[in-house]
């Protein structure tokens, strides 16, 4: 059996993570057999909007095959130690036209923290914007893709802030859910990470 420590994206709350744990509704992204609880991951502090919090991400280990996943809430993306609505609203600023110092000013962030989410998304806006666009196109019912915004960068994020509207469209209960969080579901909280993005995307309700 096997150790692989694996993340698997789930809801903030807590005490649904441990009921969907229990009832055996988390599935294994390596196998597709169930979870079941094991542990903790190491506790984390995240800067959210206007507060800081500590956390301790769940650890689910598969019945099957033995790999252990964390469990990280929609709300964080992997190695990140900001929220993802701070990191959004970062790109978002970036897309009108800021530079990283004056988005690292308007957040509050390191000008280097705000730089390495500015370059890792640039690095793969191409790629965002036609995953994105995709999404869009699946699961509005009556998609509208997002008009050019002036650049690839530009073009990515609107396409981001289009799918969430999409899935709003098709998912009532998401309106007013933010894009971000939406976006960290379909990534698996990895969309800044190194391994993303994926051949595949997640077009099931998050």
């Amino acid at each position: 059996m096997r150790s692989e420590a694996l993340v698997v994206t789930v809801g903030d709350s807590v005490v649904g993570v441990e009921a969907a744990l229990a009832a055996g509704r988390i599935g294994c992204p390596g196998c597709g057999a169930v979870l079941a609880p094991w542990g903790w991951a190491r506790a984390r502090v995240v800067r959210s909007v206007g507060s800081v919090v500590r956390l301790r991400p769940r650890r689910g280990r598969c019945v099957a095959c033995g790999a252990s996943h964390v469990l990280l809430p929609v709300s964080l993306l992997v190695r990140r130690a900001d929220a993802v609505e701070v990191i959004g609203a970062g790109l978002v600023l970036r897309a009108a036209g800021l530079g990283w110092r004056r988005v690292a000013e308007r957040l509050g962030r390191p000008g280097a923290t705000v730089r390495g989410w500015l370059r890792r998304f640039a690095s793969r806006a191409e790629a965002v914007r036609v995953m994105f666009t995709a999404l869009l196109v699946t699961v509005a019912p009556d998609p509208v893709p997002a008009a050019a915004a002036g650049s690839v960068f530009a073009d990515a994020v609107a396409a981001v802030l289009a799918a969430s509207s999409g899935a709003g469209a098709r998912w009532p209960g998401m309106v007013g859910v933010s894009p971000w969080r939406i976006a960290s579901a379909v990534s698996g909280s990895r969309l800044l990470a190194p391994c993303w993005p994926l051949v595949s995307i997640n077009t099931s309700c998050p």
